[in-house]
């Protein structure tokens, strides 16, 4: 565990990705930190695709403590680990990083853990014995099966615009004896859907990922898009326009799992809800401001 100074959490830590610029992260760990009347160093960094490891190395190696690892950088960053979590292993991919007080990188991956807390706990929804799609099939989709199968659904069908890409992933699974399926959009419609997650980076565009027109959602379908903004994003208005029964983005998972990484950081748990509520209230277009 830190040490931590009488007002600020020492060294330094930082959100990466390529793009950045939508990144709330920085405002949501400023919040953190003000609940314990302290202050973080905590950055978005843009990094170049063919730097990311460079970038890592040379953050750690000038007082850098601790990493979120966005888009496109999950599946790189497990790999550049010197030791991983179970949790990132079983994912084969991480979202955060940081240096062990012997100077090792550690990875983790709490997305997983965010998506789920976000679902059950924000929004109500039951996922043990439901059907549940989920669409994409990168490091961000790898993130959350783990947690997704120890919520024991019926099964999960991962969804790709490269068929092989999501079989390989529900293969590894498979092999494991989990109900996980991989296969191309069009399997998409192989039956009514209880709980639908995109996982891809459409939203952070406004696109939409393509879909099969007879794809069919259940009767009390609840959607999710990983991806948010100030508005509905393209994802959740085909939802309620389909019929789901609630749609959501994934602001909340981003601040369940940052929470998640705050507290392996510096040994404390925030409370989430006073900042989702803050967010959802004050647009991106608007400035955040927090001390620190």
């Amino acid at each position: 565990m830190h040490i931590v100074a009488a007002d600020h959490f020492p060294g330094r830590y930082a959100v990466v990705g390529n793009p950045i610029a939508h990144s709330r992260s920085p405002f949501i760990h400023a919040s953190f930190a003000e609940q314990t009347d302290r202050r973080i160093d905590y950055r978005a960094e843009w990094v170049a695709i063919d730097n990311f490891e460079r970038w890592v190395a040379d953050f750690f190696a000038q007082d850098g403590s601790g990493l979120n690892v966005t888009l496109p950088f999950k599946t790189r960053a497990f790999e550049l680990a010197d030791e991983a979590s179970a949790r990132a292993q079983l994912a084969g991919a991480a979202n955060f990083l940081m240096k062990s007080p012997e100077g090792r990188v550690i990875a983790d991956n709490t997305d997983g853990r965010g998506l789920v807390a976000d679902m059950t706990a924000g929004a109500g929804w039951s996922l043990a014995g439901r059907r549940i799609l989920v669409i994409g099939a990168g490091g961000a989709v790898k993130g959350v099966i783990p947690a997704l199968l120890e919520s024991s659904p019926q099964n999960i069908l991962i969804v790709n615009r490269t068929a092989a890409r999501a079989a390989t992933l529900a293969d590894g699974w498979r092999a494991q004896g989990a109900p996980v399926q991989g296969a191309g959009l069009e399997a998409a419609a192989s039956g009514a859907w209880d709980v639908i997650i995109n996982g891809t980076s459409t939203g952070l565009s406004g696109g939409m990922p393509t879909l099969p027109d007879a794809l069919e959602l259940g009767s009390d379908c609840c959607c999710y898009d990983m991806a948010y903004g100030d508005e509905p994003t393209p994802f959740m208005q085909w939802a309620k326009a389909g019929g789901a029964a609630d749609a959501r983005d994934g602001l909340g998972m981003l601040v369940e799992q940052a929470a998640e990484s705050f507290y392996l950081w510096v040994g404390l748990y925030p409370e989430t809800r006073p900042v989702i509520e803050l967010l959802r209230a004050t647009p991106k277009s608007e400035s955040l401001v927090r001390r620190g």
